[in-house]
């Protein structure tokens, strides 16, 4: 048995066709409002990630969980997680955002960060989950670098190991070397850059402190100027790679595709800038687990539409039906993930 291949039922609006009209339009909306609140959950290593909870929260002990995880350097703050939290909200759900270490209000304690492929945190989290609300439903969302974090995760652990229902990756960057490779053609280098300078940041906080222990000055880090160059200075050495290409074989979840045994649906657009055309054309054969839906358009994290005269986010729409396939107890549909 092989898992599906399809296409999603996701079409750009007339205008909105463009791949980095798509990526940035999320950018450009207002945030949904959102109250949230914040927990320092510590880790076994002496560290910890901050959790934001959607409040007000279910007060039924068993109401569906809805954990997710963000995309590189993203955060409570950024539009796809206001949205899809305060969408299982609405559902009934009760939902929270794990802030991978350093992302959150407070730097973290130890010099390492968190990477694509770094799955310890978040096991430990759903762990922690299943001894809070053993009778709830739980089900987990990666977004970007987030999803192949996910998708690495649920390939790890088969079908038992884990206290989830089901898994949605979204925009995961399933072949790192390649999608390092994307980020550095064209326009794409302007995310390339962004994203860039907010690594810097951190990482030249981190090393004004004693106990960093790469051997490298602010002049260089500067000039690190792409993910390649990156991920083999900082990244690698940081969480025990040999090199940047190093980690992208082993941190990319795509080759753990046919091993996935939890029910795991993947959204993906074609055109994502981040990603390498013809993406899952190199990749394993998804497991029967694995369903994989690829929009014709959609950019990166995009999916916008238009319902009713306004800007609206069909992978929130996409999601929430998808929560509440993989949930047997009636949730309310509310207007925002309305089938019509």
């Amino acid at each position: 048995m092989s898992g599906v291949i399809v296409s999603a039922d996701f079409h750009a609006p007339r205008g909105l066709h463009n791949c980095h009209v798509q990526t940035l339009l999320p950018r450009l909306r207002a945030l949904t409002p959102l109250a949230r609140d914040t927990e320092i959950l510590d880790l076994p290593d002496g560290d910890f990630v901050e959790l934001a909870w959607v409040c007000p929260a279910p007060r039924r002990q068993d109401a569906p969980l809805f954990i997710l995880f963000h995309g590189l350097e993203g955060s409570f703050d950024s539009p796809y997680a206001r949205d899809l939290l305060s969408a299982a909200s609405m559902l009934g759900w009760r939902a929270l955002l794990m802030h991978f270490r350093g992302c959150g209000q407070t730097l973290n304690r130890l010099p390492r960060a968190y990477h694509s492929g770094d799955t310890a945190d978040a096991y430990w989290l759903i762990g922690q989950l299943a001894k809070r609300y053993p009778h709830a439903i739980k089900v987990a969302a990666g977004v970007s670098l987030g999803g192949n974090m996910l998708v690495k995760l649920v390939a790890e652990q088969g079908g038992d190991g884990l206290d989830l229902a089901g898994a949605i990756a979204i925009s995961a960057p399933l072949d790192l070397a390649a999608s390092a490779d994307a980020l550095n053609r064209g326009f794409t280098r302007v995310y390339q850059r962004h994203l860039l300078k907010s690594l810097h940041d951190k990482t030249a906080r981190k090393m004004a402190k004693e106990s960093f222990p790469i051997d490298l000055m602010p002049q260089q880090l500067r000039r690190l100027d792409s993910f390649w160059a990156y991920d083999d200075q900082v990244t690698a050495p940081l969480h025990g790679f040999a090199s940047a290409s190093d980690y992208y074989r082993r941190a990319s979840a795509g080759r753990l595709l046919g091993e996935i045994e939890l029910p795991t649906l993947i959204i993906q657009a074609a055109d994502d800038p981040f990603l390498p055309a013809n993406l899952f054309d190199r990749l394993p054969v998804p497991s029967d687990a694995v369903r994989v839906e690829i929009t014709p358009q959609g950019g990166h994290v995009g999916f916008t539409d238009v319902q009713k005269g306004r800007l609206s986010s069909w992978l929130t729409r996409r999601v929430m039906r998808q929560l509440q396939d993989w949930t047997p107890i009636p949730c309310p549909l509310s207007p925002l993930i309305s089938r019509s």
